[in-house]
């Protein structure tokens, strides 16, 4: 993999990670739920497991339900593994909780962007 196809996967990564924040933030459930492929496992620490869009959209409403917002990410780390693939792993900070992003592995799809297959985090305070 040259710098080229590594520097396009970090772009996208950095641009759809945007995006669910900026979703996230705004109080749109439906568009955080939109970055993730429809088969998408999102681990939620201590919430459960989380299969698929419907289930990963009605976790991210709940939690804009109950007044969460501002998320923020501390010191990101973007490790490309492929041509269309990077593992994005952050501490996290929001109004009323922090935590840690142990693993986001985010596919560049057949258009160019990026969505999230697999989403791993915790809540510790």
């Amino acid at each position: 993999m040259n710098d080229q196809q590594k520097e396009r996967v970090v772009s996208a990564v950095k641009a759809a990670s945007n995006k669910w924040r900026v979703a996230f933030n705004s109080g749109d459930a439906s568009e955080c739920a939109a970055q993730y492929e429809g088969s998408a496992v999102m681990k939620a620490e201590p919430f459960g497991v989380f299969e698929g869009a419907e289930n990963i959209l009605a976790f991210w409403q709940k939690l804009i339900d109950d007044g969460f917002s501002d998320v923020e990410y501390v010191d990101p780390k973007i490790d490309v593994i492929d041509e269309q693939s990077a593992i994005l792993s952050s501490a996290w900070k929001m109004n009323n909780a922090h935590g840690v992003i142990h693993r986001e592995l985010w596919v560049v799809q057949s258009d160019g962007v990026a969505k999230l297959r697999e989403d791993h985090f915790e809540a510790v305070g």
